[in-house]
């Protein structure tokens, strides 16, 4: 099988993108699993806010479910 250098190129060039579509899934993946940690303890900060507040919500119930 030979290989002229336009085809080397094409290869190469595809190696690069693939490369930099896994660096680019590595941080996708990691903001995603930072962004659920920083959510569950923004959660869980209000909830322990509202149950030291004695759990009254100063919100009117209205609409649908309230």
């Amino acid at each position: 099988m030979n290989l002229d250098g336009q085809q080397i190129f094409q290869l190469v060039s595809l190696l690069c993108v693939l490369a930099l579509f896994m660096v680019n899934l590595r941080g996708q993946i990691r903001y995603r699993r930072w962004f659920k940690r920083w959510e569950a303890q923004r959660k869980a900060r209000r909830d322990a806010e509202q149950a030291r507040d004695g759990g009254t919500d100063d919100r009117p119930s209205s609409g649908p479910w309230g």
